[in-house]
C-alpha cells in the first residue's frame, strides 16, 4: 500500500478491524518514511458474481457502476450520500444472497426501481425513463401515472376513502 502522502511503498499496519456494517475490514496504517497515518478499507470482491447484459453478454458485477446509475436519478434530489451507500450495499448484498452467480441485468435494474420507488418518486421515475428505455412521451406519462396513482391509493388508504 502505498503512502498518499509521499507515496512511498512501505507502509505497516497499526490496526486492523472490522467496519461499522460489518462488511470490509478497516486498516489504519503509517508510513515508514514518513510517519504519515491513514486509514483503509477492505471489501471483499465476489468475482464469482457475474451480470448478464440484454445483449446477451456477461461481465462481471460492477459496483461503481451501479452507483453512478443511482447517482444520476439522484442528482439534486434531497437524497445523502450515506443514503446512496446504504441502497448499493443493500442490492449488492440481494445479489450476492441468491444461489445464481450469473444474474440479469434487468433483475438490478428492478432491485433498483423499487428501492427508488419507496425512497424518491422524482428519482425512479428519472431512473425508470433510462432503464426501460422510454421512446415516447406516452411511456414516460404511463409511468408517472402509475406513480401517482399509488400515491392516491397511499393518501386513501392511510385518511380512508373520502
Amino acid at each position: 500500500m502505498n503512502c498518499p502522502d509521499c507515496g512511498n511503498e512501505r507502509t505497516r499496519v497499526i490496526d486492523t478491524g472490522a467496519s461499522a456494517d460489518g462488511t470490509s475490514v478497516r486498516r489504519r496504517r503509517e508510513c515508514q518514511r514518513c510517519s504519515f497515518r491513514f486509514t483503509t478499507y477492505e471489501r471483499p470482491e465476489w468475482e464469482s458474481l457475474q451480470v448478464k447484459k440484454r445483449d446477451g453478454t456477461i461481465e462481471s458485477f460492477d459496483r461503481q457502476k451501479l452507483r453512478a446509475g443511482i447517482e444520476r436519478a439522484v442528482e439534486k434530489r434531497d437524497v445523502t450520500e450515506t443514503t446512496v451507500t446504504a441502497l448499493v450495499d443493500d442490492i449488492e448484498s440481494e445479489l450476492q444472497g441468491r444461489e445464481a452467480r450469473i444474474v440479469s441485468s434487468s433483475l438490478i435494474g428492478e432491485l433498483v426501481s423499487e428501492n427508488l420507488r419507496t425512497l424518491d418518486k422524482i428519482a425512479y421515475i428519472r431512473f425508470v425513463s433510462v432503464y426501460k428505455a422510454f421512446s415516447e412521451p406516452e411511456e414516460f406519462l404511463r409511468e408517472l401515472d402509475a406513480v401517482l396513482d399509488a400515491e392516491l391509493d397511499d393518501f386513501e388508504a392511510s385518511n380512508g376513502s373520502l
